[in-house]
């Protein structure tokens, strides 16, 4: 099971804020190159999100279903990876101070990733986390800089609309 944690200079609201735009989820999540909605209201339960991988020349379709939504706090996500199977990652925010420390958690539910984990996969998918959490702690952290001091979130209001 790959655990990994960063700690993001940024509110858990403006990290929540990234996470619930799912049109930003080729931005943080590392091997995305395009994902858009497919089914529901992202990211309520059984929402989904289409997405691309590109492999050289290829490009693979996927699909990443919400199986559980604490709004604010916790995102579980099945992810679809075709022959690969699927694999259960788990997204929790908590409060650090002014900050927001991340929690992701993934292990594969079905196929062949569950009958080829091993640690060397989980090396693999360390790596990923690495660089996902980095990509994700940017987009956050920009957004918190460009929200200033006079923004609505800076205010007490909510972050924005995922309707």
């Amino acid at each position: 099971m790959a655990v990994r944690h960063r700690l993001i200079k940024a509110s858990p609201a403006a990290v929540w804020d990234v996470l619930a735009d799912g049109s930003r989820y080729a931005e943080w999540v590392v091997g995305t190159a395009s994902s858009r909605p497919k089914n529901g209201q992202w990211p309520q339960q059984e929402a989904s999100i289409a997405y691309q991988v590109r492999l050289g020349p290829f490009r693979l379709g996927n699909e990443t279903v919400v199986r559980r939504c604490r709004e604010g706090s916790v995102l579980e996500l099945e992810a679809h990876a075709g022959f690969l199977g699927t694999a259960r990652i788990a997204i929790e925010l908590r409060e650090w101070g002014r900050y927001c420390l991340v929690i992701v958690d993934e292990h594969p539910l079905q196929g062949a990733g569950g009958a080829l984990h091993n640690w060397g996969f989980e090396a693999l998918i360390q790596l990923r986390h690495r660089a996902m959490l980095a990509r994700l702690a940017t987009a956050c952290e920009d957004g918190e800089r460009r929200s200033g001091p006079f923004s609505r979130r800076a205010r007490g209001g909510k972050g924005a609309s995922h309707a």
